[in-house]
Formats: C-alpha cells, structure tokens, sequence
C-alpha cells in the first residue's frame, strides 16, 4: 500500500464534482445574463473585489507560501487571518490543499503528479485533455487524494490549523455571509444582500477557482521558461496579474520556499510586496527571499516549453 496516497470514496468524489467541476462555470454563465440584464453596480463590484483580494492573497500567501513551503514565519494573529483568508477562497481544507501541492512538486509533470496537464501526451487532443484534467477535471477523476498523514504532518501537529480544519464549513459559510451581509448594510436592503451575495460571494468564487487552477493548468503548458527545471513550469504574465505573483511558476519550482515568485525584472509579484510590508511591520520573520547568486546559477536562454 503506497502511504502517499489514500482512496477517495464514490460520495467524496461527487461532492468535488458539484462544488468544484461543475458549479464555478455554471455560475460563470449565469453571470452573463445577469450582468446584460441588470448590470452590476458599482457597490456590488467593490465587494466582488474585496472578497477576489482577500481570497487570491489567502491562497498565495497563506495556503501557498507560508503553510506549503514556509517562505517565512509570522506572528499568530497573522498566521489565523492568513488561514481564513485562504479558506475564504473555498478550495478546501489548508492540509488537503498543502498535501496535493506538496506532492505535485515532489512529482512535478511526471507519474504521481495529481494535476499534470502532460499526462496524456503531448500534443493535439492529448493535450487539451490533459489542460482539462490539471485544470478541474482531475479533482473527480483522482480515485487517490494525497495522505495528509505522510505529507503534512507539520500541519497536522499544529493546535490552530486542526482547528480551523474543524471549523473549515464555517468559514465557508462566512465567505458567502460576509458579502451578502455588507451588500445589505451598504444598500440597507434585502436586493442589495442578495446582489452582494451573487457577485461578492457565488460569482467571485468561480473566479477565484478558474483563475487559481489556470495555474495548474496554462502555466504548466505556455508561457517561458527563463529558469531550468526538470518540469514544464512557466511564466505566464497575465496568469500572474490575476493570481496576484503565482503566475510566475518557473522560479517557484526552482526554490518553492522562496517568497518572491517574480524575480526578474518586470516580473510584478504583489503577494510578495504583501509579504514585505508585513515584514517591515515586525508581524513577518524569517522570509526566505531569492539569492542572486541562486538566479544566476539556474538562469538559462529564454524559451518556451515544447509542446
């Protein structure tokens, strides 16, 4: 029995296939009419954004940098608005997300890879299966999910991440109740809650997801590649600017416990520029940011990867 992964029952995979696979463009779509119909107005955009923000930094900088590789350290208080930020963006449990990633970089493009966009071949329909299945579609494909036990058992050991796994439906909750409740108070009514609700809370979730996992996705596939790497990681410059600095994947595959993704010139990476003002503040310790001497070594001729 292989102690990095664990079997996924029939149910579990159903509800991963309702939340995650098939409900995001589904309301993706219904966007569309809504926005040709009613319009979004500028109260219920400023709401969406707020709640894109603290998602897409909870995800990079929380789940991502500090809990997955330990890019640095920081006080408690932070710690925990870092982990419901990260659970605001409703990808799951931060030790089922920690584990998956950790086993992606340990198998990055190759067999035991949970979301490769390669595993089906390298070109023509193989392809764009394969895009479809790093994307969303291995979320109900996957019979195995990564052993938390064996991948992280630092977080599991920690007294404050088994809590907020424990509350983890709740701060769901609160990710669709926040936008709603300040869609009523802004508008002092029930229509301004419920178009709170809709682009704050049903809509900037799909968002979120579809833009997260477009890293997953298109920067393992196009983009360039300034960096060697025994994988397929890239930079991708528009998936950097919507994901706030993970986009640009290639150096984070080098030193996945640096903190700062973009490293080269150009290479704008707000979650790191967070990271330091959290620093300069005293609330960030131990940041691991990249050494020259490092980029020199791994630089390489620009290319794009084949394929």
């Amino acid at each position: 029995m292989n102690p990095e992964t664990v079997s996924v029952s029939t149910g579990r995979r159903t509800a991963y296939l309702v939340v995650l696979v098939l409900a995001p463009p589904l309301l993706l779509a219904l966007a569309v009419p809504a926005v040709w119909g009613w319009g979004i107005g500028v109260r219920d955009l400023l709401i969406a954004a707020v709640m894109y923000l603290v998602s897409i930094f909870g995800i990079a900088i929380g789940y991502h940098r500090l809990f997955t590789h330990r890019s640095f350290r920081c006080a408690r208080p932070l710690r925990i608005a870092l982990l419901l930020a990260g659970g605001m963006a409703v990808e799951g449990p931060v030790t089922l997300w920690a584990a998956e990633h950790r086993r992606h970089h340990k198998y990055a493009d190759r067999q035991g890879d949970p979301h490769s966009p390669w595993c089906y071949g390298d070109s023509g329909l193989a392809l764009l299966r394969g895009m479809a299945h790093a994307h969303v579609g291995w979320f109900y494909s996957a019979r195995l999910r990564s052993n938390r036990r064996h991948w992280v058992p630092d977080l599991l050991a920690d007294p404050d991440v088994r809590r907020f796994d424990a509350w983890y439906p709740g701060v769901v909750a609160l990710s669709f109740a926040l936008p709603a409740l300040a869609g009523g108070l802004l508008s002092m009514s029930w229509a301004g809650a419920w178009t709170g609700f809709f682009w704050g809370g049903l809509v900037r979730y799909a968002v979120v997801h579809h833009v997260t996992w477009s890293v997953n996705s298109v920067a393992h596939t196009f983009g360039e590649r300034p960096f060697t790497t025994r994988d397929r990681s890239s930079n991708v410059r528009w998936v950097a600017m919507l994901t706030l600095g993970e986009g640009w994947h290639n150096w984070h595959h080098v030193e996945p416990t640096c903190a700062r993704h973009g490293v080269l010139r150009g290479q704008l990476d707000p979650s790191a520029r967070l990271i330091r003002w959290f620093e300069q503040a005293g609330w960030a310790y131990g940041v691991h940011w990249p050494d020259p001497s490092r980029l020199a070594v791994r630089a390489t001729t620009r290319q794009r990867p084949p394929g």
